[in-house]
């Protein structure tokens, strides 16, 4: 396993911060204070988990003005779903749909 990948599971692994991405999902280029709205937690403690999503590429954030903007960067997440969900699920639904159409055929 890569570095980026470790860094995306520890970021995903706080339920905390899959609901900080989950905000930033419905709607993006939420500010800090806003975020801080959202979760019973400092100003402080949110900019930690945001910083952690930083860092694993999950959140890139751009400045307006004085503001900083959070936005969702949902490629991580791909490629981790590429790597290793969707190679796992692969034969099972290969062998639902020869089954499929086998029966399919019969009929």
């Amino acid at each position: 396993m890569n570095e980026d990948d470790d860094r995306v599971f520890k970021a995903l692994a706080d339920p905390t911060r899959r609901f900080l991405l989950d905000l930033l999902f419905t709607r993006e280029g939420r500010t800090l204070t806003e975020l801080e709205s959202e979760v019973e937690m400092t100003r402080f403690g949110v900019a930690k988990h945001l910083k952690v999503l930083e860092e694993a590429g999950l959140v890139v954030v751009r400045r307006a003005g004085r503001e900083k903007l959070h936005f969702l960067n949902p490629v991580p997440i791909r490629l981790i779903h590429d790597r290793w969900i969707d190679k796992y699920t692969e034969r099972h639904v290969t062998a639902l749909i020869d089954l499929k159409n086998a029966l399919e055929d019969e009929t």
